[in-house]
């Protein structure tokens, strides 16, 4: 068990993103669940792309479009968003400020399929 600051957790830009970091909060030997920080910049974008495993996103700040599927939808402060695995996904930080969301995912095997 322990309590970290997750700013003072080291943050990785995520490749083919623009402005996009994770930070990864959960210990590595914990075995069932992880939980990352991701941080787009104003102006920042993570491609459409797909994954194997569903994710749990919880906004922790700012907005951004984020299209889910055929869905478009203004994310923003306190909300939640289940993406289902295998269905295609994006985030523009396109409303002038950064957003932050953190990213639950099961550890099991993922494959991401950019599009």
């Amino acid at each position: 068990m322990y309590l970290k600051d997750s700013n003072s957790i080291e943050q990785n830009h995520i490749p083919k993103t623009v402005n996009a970091n994770i930070a990864v909060l959960t210990p590595k030997d914990d075995k069932d669940f992880i939980v990352r920080k991701i941080v787009l910049k104003d102006g920042g974008s993570m491609p459409n792309h797909t994954n194997m495993i569903q994710h749990q996103q919880y906004v922790l700040s700012g907005e951004a479009k984020v299209v889910v599927g055929n869905e478009e939808y203004k994310a923003k402060k306190g909300d939640f968003i289940y993406i289902p695995a295998g269905v295609e996904h994006y985030y523009e930080a396109c409303y002038g400020v950064d957003y932050e969301f953190l990213c639950m995912i099961t550890t099991k095997e993922d494959e991401i399929c950019f599009k």
